[in-house]
């Protein structure tokens, strides 16, 4: 049985990226959460405890992984929970394992700039994917689709001077705004 989580914490190493023997691309990471909780005594932030997590990435998502990804990144992971036992070498463990549906930043504590990849429509094996659907997508002479990296711009956004990219300046600041 198999747990959806979503765990924040900080990449503890830098990533890692091979491929399954079917050939598919596949990124690990080990990621650390930490509890904290504030201490009267001292007025002080300690560290309670941290848990450990082995996290696998597959496809597209290993590929952007591997590019996004550097140990000390606080990021936030939401995918399928392991709990397995091993031993070697005469030492037993329990390791926490999660294969990622979803890995981001966490905003809280930095920035980052969102750029969509290149996305190719073929596998290795020549097969399509094509997101779940049945439908057919052109190819390229390379055989398959592929889209330039491209910044994502949305109508929202701030120009350089503050305001809204449509030229319209906002009404009312946070402070205004009365609830």
């Amino acid at each position: 049985m198999h747990d959806t989580v979503t765990i924040v914490g900080n990449v503890a190493t830098d990533p890692t990226q091979g491929r399954t023997s079917g050939g598919v691309p596949v990124t690990n990471f080990r990621l650390a959460s930490t509890h904290r909780r504030f201490d009267e005594a001292t007025q002080t932030w300690i560290d309670v405890g941290t848990n450990w997590y082995s996290v696998a990435a597959f496809r597209q998502l290993a590929e952007n992984a591997k590019t996004s990804l550097r140990s000390g990144d606080s990021v936030i992971v939401t995918g399928r929970m392991k709990i397995r036992t091993w031993e070697n070498n005469g030492k037993q463990g329990t390791s926490v394992d999660i294969d990622a549906e979803v890995i981001g930043h966490d905003l809280r504590w930095g920035t980052t700039a969102y750029r969509r990849s290149a996305r190719s429509t073929s596998t290795p094996q020549g097969s399509r994917e094509t997101g779940g659907s049945d439908q057919t997508l052109p190819d390229t002479a390379e055989g398959s689709v592929e889209r330039e990296e491209q910044e994502i711009q949305t109508p929202w956004a701030m120009d350089d001077g503050g305001y809204l990219s449509s030229g319209v300046q906002p009404d009312a600041t946070a402070t205004d705004v009365q609830a």
